[in-house]
């Protein structure tokens, strides 16, 4: 269904793009931590973090059809302890919960709600995003039209399904959508092999991989995409973005 002609798409990856994620995935797991210390501490006594975060590297490894879901995995690893140990599995969802609300407790970097509202005077924007947060329960929630997880798909970048399912959502082709992410695997690599046009988000100082090719565009936050959008975007769309 077009759900809007008049804007072109952008689609937007969150995790380290628009936030920094290892802090808030580290204070959610601590905070599930310690919820489990007062609920299941048989299960605590047994574990620490690093031994629950092995576990759920073995559960993606038996069970590779659920490893793009990332809730999944914590829920079913954390069900499988806690049974063992005698406990409900319902302890394992309400934990899950507690996570996700911790989840979502990001902090943008300091240009991106501003941006992001600009462009989508302009644009829809639609979030993409391997990660389990839920971006409208976070600060950002106003900045996005449409949100689609890996766990909505069924698959993770770089397969392009969550990219087809944006496509599909506004109703335009390759040719009409960028794609903004940090990772040039994962997002830019990702999103030009099915003729997206990408903008590397390069807050690191990294360089380049180069069996790769460029990106549309490299930035070092989001003020430089939108100074390259107002400045008309020169060079977008061209013929044969991406067709690798």
């Amino acid at each position: 269904m077009r759900t809007d002609p008049r804007r072109p798409l952008i689609t937007v990856d969150l995790d380290e793009t628009v936030w920094p994620c290892r802090p808030v995935i580290h204070a959610a797991e601590v905070a599930m931590y310690a919820w489990l210390e007062q609920e299941a501490p048989r299960l605590t006594a047994v574990h620490d973090q690093d031994s629950l975060r092995a576990h759920r590297r073995g559960i993606m490894e038996r069970r590779p059809e659920i490893a793009h879901d990332m809730t999944l995995i914590r829920r079913d690893s954390l069900r499988e302890l806690l049974t063992a140990l005698d406990y409900p599995a319902d302890l394992a969802d309400a934990a899950v919960a507690l996570f996700r609300d911790h989840r979502n407790r990001v902090e943008p970097f300091a240009e991106v709600q501003p941006v992001l509202m600009r462009l989508r005077e302009r644009f829809r924007l639609v979030s993409v995003t391997n990660g389990n947060a839920d971006v409208f329960q976070t600060p950002l929630g106003a900045c996005f039209d449409h949100a689609i997880t890996a766990a909505d798909v069924g698959a993770a970048k770089p397969d392009p399904a969550m990219f087809q399912a944006a496509l599909g959502w506004a109703g335009v082709g390759p040719e009409e959508a960028l794609h903004v992410g940090d990772d040039a695997h994962l997002d830019c690599a990702a999103a030009q092999a099915i003729g997206i046009g990408a903008v590397w988000v390069n807050r690191g100082d990294q360089v380049w991989p180069a069996d790769l090719p460029p990106p549309r565009l490299a930035v070092n936050d989001l003020h430089g995409l939108l100074d390259w959008l107002e400045a008309g975007a020169p060079g977008w769309p061209a013929a044969g973005e991406g067709g690798r």
